[in-house]
């Protein structure tokens, strides 16, 4: 925080901008996450003690993993959005975003009942995590190259 005052005047407007939407936006995920934590460990609670129903019953274990997914895409996005305010990049890393693609994705599959699903949307659902995939690790690859030259 104290590197960060004294950073403050070396910005230019847009950067001081940036930063401040970039808190704002940190505010309201930190927000968003704190009701989702809420509400998972509510309703975990609720599902195992007062409803007494099994965690490893599929419909059951779906809710409770698809909120917990819920919570940790909010987090990584968070993440990727403190990083602007501390200055360890510019704006938002494509991979980043790539990253929580996939997590919604994976999220996105496992609540997925596959009963009355039409293969052509389970197709398209994997040929997109195979793409986001490739372009993960193409950047990643990228990224590498970069850091050892």
């Amino acid at each position: 925080m104290e590197r960060w005052c004294k950073e403050w005047h070396t910005l230019t407007f847009y950067q001081k901008f940036e930063q401040v939407v970039a808190w704002i936006l940190t505010f309201v995920i930190a927000l968003i996450i704190l009701i989702s934590l809420y509400d998972l460990l509510l309703q975990t609670f609720l599902i195992l003690f007062k409803f007494r129903l099994n965690p490893l019953e599929h419909k059951v274990f779906q809710t409770l993993f698809g909120m917990f997914m819920t919570v940790l895409i909010a987090l990584e996005f968070k993440h990727s959005i403190l990083k602007v305010t501390v200055h360890k990049e510019g704006i938002v890393q494509v991979k980043t975003v790539v990253l929580i693609a996939l997590l919604a994705l994976t999220r996105k599959f496992i609540i997925l009942d596959f009963k009355g699903v039409a293969p052509l949307k389970i197709f398209a659902l994997a040929f997109s995590v195979l793409v986001l995939g490739i372009i993960y690790w193409l950047l990643r690859e990228q990224s590498l190259r970069y850091k050892e030259e």
